[in-house]
């Protein structure tokens, strides 16, 4: 079975008891589900760089407007009908940015998600809606 190694981060903002965290859809593709930013790392790359990447890629928000709070989980997902199994590295970042509700950004990389644009807004943690392929799987493991 062939393992694909990923990383994932769960954005907030917010007090602890209003905590909201930060999802995306794809723009014309509601079938994707509605997710959190993250992918694959790359062949050779360390993890955290991977995850930096990432979530400039597809958020487009600058390092400086992210706080790093710590690894929030490791495990492994099998999605159905598939010969394949992915690690997943999931981590939490506090938003610290200007008080944004909503935005676009394309994607501009070497990947698959390349020309895509994604429609970022916030959900509260505490009663997220149901994450595309079980994303929001270590939500309640957050600090």
């Amino acid at each position: 079975m062939k393992t694909s190694r990923k990383v994932y981060a769960y954005i907030t903002r917010g007090a602890e008891d209003q905590r909201e965290l930060l999802v995306f859809e794809h723009k014309g593709e509601p079938e994707a589900g509605l997710q959190v930013p993250g992918g694959t790392i790359e062949e050779g790359e360390m993890l955290i760089d991977a995850l930096y990447r990432e979530v400039h890629e597809e958020t487009g928000l600058p390092r400086v407007v992210l706080e790093f709070v710590g690894k929030v989980h490791k495990y492994n997902y099998y999605p159905e009908h598939q010969d394949k199994v992915y690690e997943r590295n999931i981590f939490h970042f506090e938003y610290t940015g200007e008080p944004v509700d909503s935005w676009e950004h394309t994607i501009v990389s070497d990947g698959q998600d390349n020309g895509r644009t994604f429609l970022f807004h916030w959900e509260p943690v505490n009663n997220c809606p149901k994450l595309a392929a079980d994303q929001d799987a270590a939500l309640e493991l957050m600090e």
